[in-house]
């Protein structure tokens, strides 16, 4: 089970997140992960961000082994022509290190009506998916057309193409379901099938990011990972070169490690540190690749 730091995008200087991956790598994780926002706040008056890709090529070039990417990405705020290019450059500069975290994105007003951009979680979800078949065709390097509801592209062709055949991996990150006859029959009622969630989104991909509704920045269950397992394999016949990745705390106490057998036996195959985006983060992410236990990462 690989383990990886996902931190926000929040610095006013850019080299304090290109230090926290630097850090990554040295301390023994396997991933390296920022998040994709634009601004935070829905009033428009939130921390300071700064560019995810720009950290991560800068990441790129001082390291060799961990992984990198961004968790997560709302593509409906994207061209996917241009988000194609940019992983593709980020995967070359990398020597194939890239992993694509995808989203809706939130909070959505910020990332999308303050901008004048559909907020809706209906249209940005057709957005997503639609945006995703663009995204893959074009890595593909093969000539490709699209025309669909939201997007028309080519013929064209994208050179070069990433190092990570037939493109980089893509995970989608999403509330899990509740569960229960009663959250079943409210589906019904409104019209949404199960098939539309981001479990059903992500099995069409590499990897899903199971986030726990209601409870911010509460890490999955064991059970719910369980349950998740098995609905992937339901849909693709297995979880076969699937990754199931438990967003979870910071390990500072270095603790984390007792819980990693029960969530592995479960299905999950990484799990992400997380110091949430409240007072002091930074500073408790310095502490504990500085100074908290030497990560050792089972790997193969």
């Amino acid at each position: 089970m690989r383990r990886g730091l996902a931190v926000p995008c929040f610095a006013g200087d850019p080299a304090d997140l290109v230090g926290l991956g630097v850090g990554a790598e040295q301390t023994g994780l396997d991933g390296y992960f920022l998040w994709d926002h634009l601004v935070h706040a829905n009033s428009g008056d939130g921390p300071p961000i700064v560019d995810p890709w720009q950290v991560l090529a800068v990441v790129a070039a001082r390291t060799s082994r961990i992984k990198l990417g961004t968790m997560i990405t709302p593509v409906a705020r994207r061209r996917p022509w241009k988000l194609a290019k940019e992983v593709t450059t980020l995967d070359l500069l990398s020597a194939g290190r890239v992993i694509l975290g995808v989203g809706l994105g939130a909070p959505a007003h910020a990332e999308f009506g303050l901008f004048g951009e559909p907020a809706e979680a209906r249209v940005r979800a057709e957005l997503l998916d639609e945006g995703l078949d663009v995204l893959a065709g074009l890595c593909a390097g093969e000539p490709f057309s699209h025309q669909g509801k939201h997007f028309t592209v080519g013929p064209v062709r994208f050179s070069p193409s990433p190092v990570q055949r037939p493109r980089v991996p893509i995970w989608v990150g999403g509330e899990l379901p509740a569960e229960g006859p009663l959250a079943r029959a409210a589906r019904r009622v409104a019209g949404r099938p199960p098939a539309r969630g981001p479990v059903a989104r992500a099995a069409r991909w590499d990897g899903f990011v199971p986030i726990n509704p209601g409870r911010p920045g509460a890490r999955a269950t064991v059970a719910q990972i369980a349950a998740v397992r098995d609905r992937i394999a339901g849909r693709r016949g297995s979880t076969d070169d699937f990754d199931i990745a438990v967003w979870g705390e910071l390990d500072s106490a270095g603790q984390v490690v007792g819980h990693l057998p029960e969530y592995r036996a479960a299905g999950a195959t990484w799990w992400l540190e997380s110091p949430g985006s409240g007072p002091g983060w930074l500073d408790a992410v310095r502490e504990r690749l500085s100074g908290g236990p030497e990560v050792q990462s089972p790997r193969g």
